[in-house]
């Protein structure tokens, strides 16, 4: 990296930290214990104008370090490590005009600077050189240095927490928010590509039923649509086609027929939806609605945006090594889970430097949530009863625009969960074709396809709980398992359905 681009020397000196002018000085020891060939040193104390080479110590060729005299007052500082701006995770840090950087606060007092060593762990790379600290004749300052800011802490007398502590502060989420879009920013789409695997993709003038049929096989709920006259992907097959093509069948007569579905292609189908959707041009012709999708190069935080934007589950990662995008190749499925596993895994051991997932996900803004008494204007939370009609599941899918949908008792006690990927269901044994959407129950359409179980038992990967008192941490990394698009937020004991909150809604708050 170009240290200019980060590091301007010219800048302001009214924009740099404050600190006392440089007739007393205090040497510090820097140290940075994570490798690197080649490691420097520079900060607010040399107005990031100049890079200090650190020394690997003798006997731990991983472990730099640097003695440096740097006036009392607050400080920024980096290390610049093989090239690459870093900071220390494990030592106190903020978000400032110069990225993430740690900091350091000196003060002249002896009792003041021995009370910070204690604080420090061992190891720390803001220790002060004690020895020759005392050499040093020091100056009392006049007037008093500030002190660490503490944002998110409240003093109690009987030392419990109160609702104001566990409140989310706008710093800690623009902090954490920064975070997590310097990663997306810097990482790609390459990286969620499995070391094996397999991706489907289907003929556009395939017959529904077929389609219909191979989607519930592989037991997936979307697939990219080839179109061989054109050479190249040009849309997308998913459960919610499904979900409108019964919908629309089923209101011209009581039973789905297999000759009905035989008869639609997935082509044909396409051009009804545009016209339906009134997309249609100057001509009056339909043009469906363009593939969404993304390059191996993309970094992670576009491809988000892109899913979110459009209002999609999944895009295509698609590579073609010519400038025409001519012979593009299918590389994977990328979606919101994908990319969550590799924010959680990035920062599983260095989660305190994201401030806001130790809170618990009822004190921040995510997800769908019950009304309370008193909030009128909040939107429901979409639920129903098992003996309620498919017709009126599907229904509600499409209107509610939500991609599943609790099923609970009289109590509002979470028993399942019905979601747009069920429909897929319908394709077991032909079930699509002797059956009346309004006749069949929730309770019934979640019996196709399984095994002998209880009624309404949970089943774990599809019907995934969490607690309103649960961390956001710990939310992120149930959502980032293979197959849990949402969690269903549940009161303890009772499972009475709370909220709902889903990779979208993480996302969405995430990336602000």
């Amino acid at each position: 990296m170009n240290t200019g681009q980060m590091f301007n020397p010219g800048m302001d000196a009214a924009r740099e930290p404050a600190s006392v002018p440089d007739t007393v000085l205090i040497p510090m020891r820097f140290v940075w214990p994570y490798g690197g060939r080649s490691v420097f040193l520079s900060g607010s104390f040399n107005r990031w104008s100049e890079l200090l080479p650190m020394s690997p110590v003798e006997g731990c060729p991983t472990v730099f370090q640097i003695i440096w005299s740097i006036p009392p007052g607050y400080h920024q500082y980096k290390f610049c490590v093989d090239g690459e701006w870093r900071h220390d995770e494990h030592q106190p840090f903020i978000s400032s005009e110069y990225g993430i950087v740690n900091t350091v606060l000196l003060a002249t007092e002896p009792n003041f600077m021995h009370g910070i060593n204690q604080g420090m762990p061992s190891g720390s790379n803001m220790d002060v050189d004690n020895e020759a600290f005392q050499r040093l004749f020091l100056t009392k300052l006049e007037g008093a240095l500030q002190l660490f800011h503490v944002s998110n802490l409240v003093q109690i007398s009987d030392g419990s927490l109160t609702e104001a502590a566990e409140r989310i502060s706008e710093a800690d989420l623009q902090v954490s928010r920064h975070r997590v879009s310097v990663f997306l920013s810097t990482h790609t789409a390459y990286e969620l590509l499995p070391e094996s695997g397999k991706v489907v993709a289907l003929d556009i003038d395939l017959p529904v039923k077929q389609a219909f049929h191979i989607l519930y096989e592989q037991g997936i709920s979307m697939a990219p649509l080839w179109d061989f006259s054109k050479a190249r992907f040009v849309g997308v097959l998913s459960a919610s086609d499904f979900i409108l093509i019964l919908r629309e069948l089923g209101n011209h007569g009581s039973n789905l027929t297999e000759e009905e579905l035989e008869t639609h292609t997935i082509s044909a189908w396409k051009e009804g939806k545009a016209y339906l959707n009134r997309q249609i041009d100057s001509h009056g012709k339909a043009f469906p609605r363009p593939l969404v999708y993304a390059g191996p190069n993309d970094n992670l935080k576009d491809v988000a945006r892109k899913i979110l934007h459009n209002e999609v589950a999944t895009v295509p990662i698609i590579h073609s090594s010519s400038q025409d995008g001519s012979f593009p190749q299918l590389l994977h499925i990328a979606s919101l889970s994908g990319i969550l596993k590799c924010v959680c895994r990035y920062f599983r051991h260095c989660s305190s430097s994201l401030p806001i997932l130790k809170l618990p996900i009822c004190a921040i803004p995510v997800g769908t949530w019950v009304p309370k008494i008193g909030e009128p204007n909040r939107r429901p939370l979409a639920m129903l009863r098992p003996s309620a009609s498919l017709s009126a599941a599907l229904n509600l899918l499409v209107q509610a625009q939500v991609s599943s949908i609790p099923i609970v008792d009289d109590n509002d006690s979470l028993l399942d969960i019905y979601c747009r990927s069920d429909i897929t269901a319908l394709a077991k044994d032909k079930a699509y074709a002797h059956i009346n959407l309004s006749e069949m129950t929730i309770h019934q359409a979640l019996q196709l396809g399984q095994d002998s179980y209880s009624p309404y038992e949970l089943r774990s990967q599809r019907c995934q709980m969490c607690l309103p008192s649960d961390t956001l941490h710990k939310v992120m990394e149930r959502l980032a398992n293979p197959g849990v698009r949402r969690l269903v937020i549940v009161e303890a004991g009772s499972k009475r359905v709370e909220g709902i909150v889903s990779l979208s809604d993480i996302f969405k708050f995430l990336l602000g």
